[in-house]
């Protein structure tokens, strides 16, 4: 197998100018996959699955009305977690427009989900995750990747400063401590994201966050005592939070980082920095599809009960182009992203601490 942390490539050829700029190789890519019928619609399969979530979400709400106020309430914010992160995983299909293919439906659900179910604004996390999937691990364009608490590259660790500087000498043991504050991380970065240019609708998605917390803080304090509620509070959003980042960190950490100067077709742009995880049925219930990271990044608007086929297709396609295809197990992928935290933040473990005068 290839080695995912080399990153194949240098000056373009002329003959890769050309395949650049004409994109000939996932145009030819694409029209497998459309002749395979993998981009149309699934409404059975959503309607199903979505079903689902909102039935665990209600029984999550009854269970909590039924015990009162009980220290056994402790098990139902474990199975909330679990929940939103069902729900977290359902507004990013449909941001992606994989369930309606119109803006509209798919912005009104996503409302509906990201803003008043999880407490998360969906115009600040779309607008983020655009940018994500249009350069995915480019240092200084990809925004999960910036040196905000953890560094990504050696080239972040010598520069760091403050917060990263004393976070990445030991990031990789802090990592999923790290992920316990996550989702209240996404709930402070949405409020905050209602006064910057990214939030278009601030009154609606305001009105829908706000909403969101007078329930979900309202309900906990009304049936539930202050250190009970507390308790609650902590395991789930604890929860929560490491759910989310175990189905988002095996997709591209400790894949290859792009750097300003690299020259890449959409294709290899994708494919390279990003990593599949195999695992069967439960991993792709678990990952909500994610584990197709490579197909995903590639056809973001495809179903996810399509990514499997899909995943077959690219991936020989991959191999007849001699474009490395990377494809691991869960455990290995979170392995392979814990080796590449503590590998980039070497330097500043090292005697002076990475700092540069650059």
């Amino acid at each position: 197998m290839t080695n995912p942390m080399v990153l194949p490539v240098g000056p373009p050829t002329q003959g890769e100018r050309l395949e650049q700029h004409s994109g000939s190789d996932f145009s030819e890519l694409s029209r497998r996959i459309a002749a395979a019928g993998l981009l149309r619609r699934r409404p059975l399969y959503y309607t199903m699955r979505f079903g689902l979530v909102a039935l665990a979400l209600a029984g999550c709400v009854g269970a909590f009305l039924a015990l009162g106020d009980s220290w056994g309430q402790v098990f139902v914010a474990v199975a909330l977690a679990v929940v939103f992160g069902q729900l977290a995983l359902a507004a990013h299909d449909l941001a992606h427009r994989q369930v309606f293919s119109r803006r509209r439906p798919s912005e009104a659900g996503g409302l509906l989900v990201a803003d008043l179910l999880l407490g998360m604004s969906y115009g600040w996390w779309m607008n983020k995750h655009t940018r994500h999937h249009a350069n995915p691990n480019h240092e200084g364009k990809d925004p999960d990747v910036s040196p905000d608490i953890l560094v990504w590259s050696r080239r972040q660790a010598h520069r760091a400063r403050g917060l990263p500087r004393f976070v990445g000498k030991h990031q990789a043991v802090l990592f999923f401590p790290l992920l316990t504050l996550e989702g209240l991380n996404l709930s402070f970065s949405s409020f905050r994201a209602l006064q910057s240019p990214p939030v278009k609708r601030t009154v609606l998605e305001g009105t829908l966050l706000v909403a969101h917390f007078v329930v979900y803080f309202g309900g906990l304090f009304a049936v539930l005592s202050p250190a009970k509620a507390l308790l609650f509070i902590a395991v789930h959003q604890a929860l929560f939070g490491i759910y989310l980042g175990s189905v988002f960190a095996p997709n591209h950490k400790g894949m290859p980082m792009i750097e300003e100067g690299m020259r890449l077709d959409f294709l290899r742009r994708q494919v390279l920095t990003s990593r599949n995880v195999r695992g069967g049925v439960l991993v792709d219930v678990f990952m909500g599809g994610l584990n197709y990271q490579i197909e995903h990044h590639l056809f973001p608007s495809m179903p996810t009960p399509a990514l499997a086929r899909a995943q077959v297709i690219t991936e020989r396609y991959c191999a007849e182009l001699g474009v490395p295809y990377h494809r691991t197990g869960l455990i290995a992928s979170h392995r392979e992203a814990l080796r590449h935290l503590r590998n980039v933040g070497e330097p500043l473990r090292a005697p002076g601490g990475g700092l540069t005068g650059s």
